[in-house]
């Protein structure tokens, strides 16, 4: 169902700054905590009976856990436990870490291929140009849905009406190219007036809200589930998505999804602007704004994976607007077969 031979964001650090946290990353369960050597990850499992680790809390760098008091160290292996000899107890699984971004990576696969240089970089992660405000959610349904969703931006005229959604979305046409292993699909409308999300993020950047706009959303994926949506508005005739600063408000939404299992994610969502960088209100401002948004995707995917399971018979339609996702998902079914063969030739 997903790839595991690569980097997903697991959690953000402040995630457990004050005792470990449990969570279920790719069928995985793992605790995340601070060791003596920095961000650690391990089998939610203890050895001796099998409690999770995340109900316990770290002591001179070291797991301790919650129910019987044994300590175990960031590369899986027991080293203490009261009253008893430990050097006999089988060692927990650990897994390759990373935190950068802003976030913490893990690699669920084999930890021998484990490359910290395949995390993506980040323009907007580490520059002072550029501010950020996101947030987390929990969501049942299958990781390739929000994929689609996210691929797709048609539903915007129809879940989001209120804030980002108008019909000209829906009458622009959708181009889809793929470069490697990413696919990209965009739109751009040219001469409209902007939805209510955008009026208020010309108006932040002391931009008139009343007049003609040009319109963009370029969405790239890449592989195994990061979607980074270029998007925002000019006043018309100023060179649309190539326009001065100073004639439009533009950012990047971000998306990243991690598989918990097969019907169900976390969803790491955001949005990185260069203009008003400083300006922490504006920030919190447009991660509410962005927050009530997504929050409208949460149903309509949730009960799209209820009829999926209760009718798996049926064949779904392919439209052109469904290119981007086809495409992401074919590059999704490769890299499982790659890893498919790659422990079969292993098992030879």
């Amino acid at each position: 169902m997903f790839p595991k031979n690569c980097w997903y964001v697991a959690c953000t650090p402040d995630e457990f700054e004050e005792k470990p946290l449990g969570r279920k990353i790719c069928g995985e369960n793992i605790v995340f905590y601070k060791s003596s050597t920095g961000v650690a990850a391990v089998e939610d499992f203890c050895p001796h009976r099998g409690a999770p680790l995340s109900l316990g809390y770290v002591e001179d760098g070291l797991l301790v856990c919650g129910y019987h008091g044994l300590k175990m160290g960031s590369d899986g292996k027991t080293v203490d436990m009261p009253g008893q000899r430990v050097r006999g107890f089988p060692c927990n699984r650990s897994y390759p870490v990373v935190e950068r971004h802003g976030f913490i990576w893990v690699w669920t696969g084999d930890a021998e291929l484990a490359d910290d240089s395949k995390i993506p970089e980040l323009e907007w992660a580490n520059n002072p140009e550029w501010a950020y405000g996101g947030g987390l959610f929990h969501i049942n349904c299958d990781y390739r849905l929000m994929i689609d969703n996210l691929m797709d931006l048609t539903h915007e005229t129809y879940v989001h009406a209120s804030s980002i959604g108008q019909e000209e979305i829906d009458e622009a046409p959708v181009h889809t190219t793929s470069e490697g292993d990413s696919v990209i699909t965009s739109r751009f409308m040219e001469d409209i007036f902007a939805p209510p999300f955008w009026q208020a993020a010309l108006r932040s950047n002391k931009l008139a809200d009343d007049v003609p706009v040009d319109r963009w959303q370029i969405c790239r994926f890449t592989p195994p589930s990061q979607v980074m949506i270029e998007v925002g508005v000019a006043h018309a005739g100023k060179g649309g998505y190539e326009a001065d600063p100073e004639f439009k408000a533009g950012s990047i939404v971000v998306d990243f999804i991690t598989p918990e299992t097969e019907t169900s994610i976390w969803y790491f969502w955001g949005m990185a602007r260069n203009f008003k960088p400083e300006d922490t209100d504006l920030t919190e401002q447009i991660r509410q704004g962005q927050h009530q948004i997504f929050s409208e995707d949460l149903e309509m995917l949730e009960r799209q994976q209820l009829n999926l399971l209760a009718y798996p018979e049926r064949k779904l339609l392919k439209l052109n607007i469904d290119t981007g996702g086809v495409k992401s998902r074919r590059i999704l079914d490769n890299l499982i077969k790659e890893e498919c063969q790659l422990i079969e030739n292993i098992n030879l």
